[in-house]
């Protein structure tokens, strides 16, 4: 009873803040840039309520074995959302830096990011099962992790040329976000409690969310 109450409320502040954040920028932005930050923002919201809605539920009434399939056909969407969210986080490093040219690192992120959903639509990765199969767990995660770093290192490369504050810890959330998930794909199956690693992972997600709220922030008070 604890776990569902303590991760009920968690979800709901969590959820809660990142669809207000994100409709908000996406409503009443008044640049491209805020608003492809609104949009990141809702997505995450939208994309985590598939699966966080379901693990609630399943903790308040049979369990989480009991209702596999609602809580892997939440993974699914969540797989597919977080993917999207990292192209779009690429296009506001774009936007935000006025990046120009550099063809060849977006055909690179385009390719990696339909290559992971590729890897996310293969029947093995038996979604509606309680326990998948850890070697899907690993491939479909291979181009999404290699996605993360080039976020990371495009990041650190602007802002540290630029001498740009706004973004300066950007490259840190994100390798928080990737450093707290990755354990989970491959431990959380045999050691549980590492599962928990979930909750500092989606507190860097609502980090980057920040600094896209910063970004409206300033817009509306120029």
């Amino acid at each position: 009873m604890a776990q569902a109450i303590a991760e009920t409320v968690f979800d709901i502040l969590y959820l809660g803040f990142a669809l207000a954040a994100g409709l908000t920028m996406l409503l009443k932005g008044d640049s491209p840039l805020v608003k492809k930050a609104g949009l990141m923002a809702a997505l995450l919201g939208a994309g985590d309520a598939f699966h966080l809605v379901p693990r609630s539920y399943a903790l308040w009434t049979s369990g989480l074995e009991a209702n596999a399939a609602a809580l892997g056909a939440g993974k699914f969407i969540t797989s597919i959302t977080m993917t999207i969210f990292y192209l779009i986080l690429y296009y506001i490093w774009r936007d935000y830096f006025q990046i120009n040219g550099r063809n060849g690192l977006t055909i690179a992120m385009w390719l990696l990011c339909a290559l992971r959903i590729a890897f996310c639509l293969l029947p093995g990765n038996r979604w509606l099962v309680y326990r998948q199969p850890l070697a899907y767990g690993i491939l479909r995660n291979v181009p999404f992790a290699i996605i993360g770093i080039m976020i990371i290192i495009i990041f650190a490369q602007e802002t540290k040329h630029t001498q740009d504050r706004h973004f300066r810890f950007m490259p840190v959330a994100v390798a928080l976000s990737f450093g707290f998930y990755l354990p989970v794909v491959l431990f959380s199956g045999t050691f549980p409690v590492i599962g928990m690693l979930m909750i500092p992972k989606t507190l860097a997600y609502v980090w980057i969310v920040c600094m896209g709220l910063e970004l409206y922030r300033q817009s509306r008070n120029k």
